[in-house]
């Protein structure tokens, strides 16, 4: 049995300790999924020996960010705007990731004086390089709304913003807009 604290929350924000509610819940309770699609394909318990922070984690998930960043930045200025989800990366990089898991070596590439080491191939691809690079994929296939300032300056206002200011204007906006997303 695992103690959990449920608190409650109003529109203030969090009400105070004394309105907590603690309960008990099994772990399978706790970890179960009331939809029952769910419950059938994805674990309760975690494989902590899979690797996920994998050579091929990195190179596949970057590369779907850029990807997915391009092309839906390039179809954005379309009449009719062509959308590229995470889900279509999320399917070619499957068999991708099987792919360089059969023709990676297993040599292990070290960094010269320090102990730090990664293999090119450590085993199987699996579930949790997957996910991970769904989430890459996900980041980049997420328009960067700045880019409309940007592109209205310069198409009706005959201006331009420089690199710098328009790079600090892209990546505040995003962590603005991604903070304000998370509330």
């Amino acid at each position: 049995m695992h103690d959990f604290l449920i608190m409650a929350v109003s529109d203030e924000g969090l009400m105070t300790p004394s309105l907590f509610i603690k309960t008990k819940f099994s772990a399978e309770e706790a970890n179960d999924s009331p939809i029952e699609q769910v419950r059938l394909t994805v674990p309760i318990t975690d494989d902590p020996t899979l690797p996920c922070l994998t050579f091929r984690t990195w190179v596949l998930g970057i590369t779907s960010c850029a990807l997915l960043a391009f092309a839906n930045q390039f179809f954005g200025y379309r009449q009719n705007i062509l959308s590229v989800t995470s889900v279509s990366a999320q399917i070619v990089v499957l068999p991708v990731g099987r792919l360089m898991a059969a023709i990676l070596p297993n040599k292990v590439i070290r960094f010269p004086r320090t102990k730090w080491s990664f293999s090119l191939n450590p085993g199987p691809f699996n579930l949790k390089e997957h996910v991970l690079i769904t989430i890459f994929a996900n980041s980049g296939s997420n328009p960067v709304y700045a880019v409309g300032i940007i592109t209205i300056v310069k198409a009706f206002y005959h201006g331009n913003i420089d690199a710098v200011p328009a790079m600090l204007l892209s990546q505040t906006t995003q962590v603005s807009l991604s903070k304000l997303d998370s509330m």
